[in-house]
């Protein structure tokens, strides 16, 4: 799949999406730009199930340091997550999640940290955004209107998730379309409406790579899906907003180089012009996003 020849189809099919241009926006006085693209998404797991070891932390004081750290490495944005994503994980219910959350939340955003929350409920979204939250990565497909008009009453971002599912704990089978990235389109067109009609100003669309679909288990399928989307991404700017992706790990083929496999994704992503990263490997991604822009 990955060749020249690919890579010269793909542009020609699609050429007049390669110059796409995104909104520009800022949030808590930080700007996101094209012309300081990419942007890096650091990660805090706060859930022991989580897969990613390093990321996962099990106080608030590991997690107020591995978010300055975070910070200090190169991330724009930090990503705070509860409740992790794998068909075993735990539920973690609302109450328990903003419990959890505010203690990190509230000192970090002081400190002019842009943090970011994963959650699909409103109530989790309502406390943390009052808390100083600047960013909902909202994993849920059926958001209230609610949910939107307050992210837009916080001048808060949004990070719009595709989900085959209600939410990434309530996921089957993945149907894979002959052109997923019309697919994304389509979905993402519905919800850029209603979030833009509910006044929400900053947007990031995430075709939502990570999460735990039965039938792509297999590793080599996942993975040629997942690049497939990463290579088409750049169509998805056609809507106007800027894309965000998730970099996965191919434990199954990388093993106990595990950590190196989010650079490799990097490198598939930025070729479709990803706009934000999110990432467990701050440093590694960073130099590869370096590196490929002397290239370009």
């Amino acid at each position: 799949m990955l060749s020249l020849e690919y890579l010269a189809r793909l542009a020609q099919e699609h050429s007049s999406a390669l110059t796409a241009q995104v909104a520009e926006f800022e949030i808590q006085g930080h700007s996101f730009s094209a012309s300081q693209r990419p942007h890096l998404m650091g990660v805090i797991n706060l859930s022991p199930d989580s897969w990613y070891r390093e990321s996962v932390v099990s106080t608030t004081d590991d997690a107020l340091n591995r978010a300055r750290r975070l910070r200090t490495e190169g991330a724009h944005l930090i990503d705070l997550g509860t409740e992790s994503t794998l068909a075993h994980a735990a539920r973690v219910d609302p109450a328990q999640q903003i419990r959890t959350l505010l203690p990190i939340l509230k000192p970090l955003a002081q400190e002019g940290i842009l943090l970011s929350i994963e959650t699909y409920h409103l109530e989790v979204a309502r406390s943390c955004l009052e808390a100083g939250a600047a960013v909902l990565n909202l994993t849920g497909t059926t958001p209230p209107t609610d949910l939107y008009r307050l992210v837009a009453d916080h001048r808060a971002g949004i990070v719009l998730c595709y989900v085959q599912g209600s939410n990434p704990r309530d996921v089957s089978d993945f149907i894979h379309s002959p052109d997923h990235a019309t697919a994304l389109l389509d979905y993402f067109r519905r919800e850029i409406d209603r979030a833009t009609a509910a006044g929400i100003h900053a947007i990031w669309i995430d075709p939502g790579l990570g999460f735990y679909y039965r039938n792509l288990q297999d590793s080599a399928a996942r993975i040629r899906y997942q690049a497939e989307t990463f290579l088409h991404s750049f169509r998805l700017r056609t809507l106007g907003w800027p894309v965000c992706h998730a970099l996965p790990h191919a434990f199954e083929f990388f093993q106990e180089e595990v950590r190196s496999a989010e650079s490799l994704f990097a490198v598939l992503a930025l070729l479709g012009k990803t706009d934000l990263l999110r990432t467990h490997e701050i440093p590694k991604v960073r130099a590869v996003a370096r590196t490929l822009g002397i290239l370009s």
